[in-house]
């Protein structure tokens, strides 16, 4: 429990599509600092995901069922600073991976604190060994075949291979 016996709760919003070993270290290293974290996939009709969000959520909740009640994963449409609000929450977490990163999630911090003075965004700079990985670079990768064990969970390499031999199928 936080400060004053509160559950001190972050909310990781993303598309993660897929969810990749920087985003996981992101939320492992968020239950370092959070009593609970909630993973929120935005809702984006048109986006075309490769996965679907009942599959994002599933893929995701089975990386962190070993946490338990600490971990929840949900998608959600409309503004984050709703979202946030809804969940109970204050705290807005997001990963950067380069100084590039920076100037778009400052530019949606500040867009956020606007629309809610009450949310704040707490930014964690990736690790170093995943500062290359993004869910782009993992596509390309894994439909021309490549490994991608490194860069995703095993349970999304496992998806991701599922998905895309059944795509090679359909062609």
């Amino acid at each position: 429990m936080g400060k004053k016996g509160r559950d001190l709760t972050a909310v990781f919003p993303g598309s993660f599509d897929p969810f990749t070993n920087g985003h996981a270290d992101i939320v492992e290293r968020s239950l370092e600092i959070f009593d609970r974290i909630i993973i929120g996939i935005l809702h984006n009709p048109s986006k075309n995901h490769l996965f679907s969000e009942e599959e994002r959520v599933a893929l995701i909740s089975k990386q962190f069922a070993r946490y338990g009640a600490r971990v929840s994963v949900v998608s959600f449409s409309g503004l984050l600073v709703e979202f946030v609000e809804s969940t109970k929450s204050r705290v807005v977490i997001r990963g950067l991976r380069a100084v590039s990163d920076y100037d778009y999630e400052a530019q949606m911090a500040l867009v956020n604190r606007r629309l809610s003075p009450r949310i704040e965004t707490l930014f964690l700079t990736a690790r170093e060994e995943h500062s290359y990985i993004s869910s782009t670079v993992v596509k390309q990768v894994a439909l021309l075949g490549g490994d991608v064990s490194d860069m995703v969970p095993a349970v999304i390499a496992t998806a991701l291979t599922r998905k895309y031999k059944a795509t090679q199928k359909d062609r």
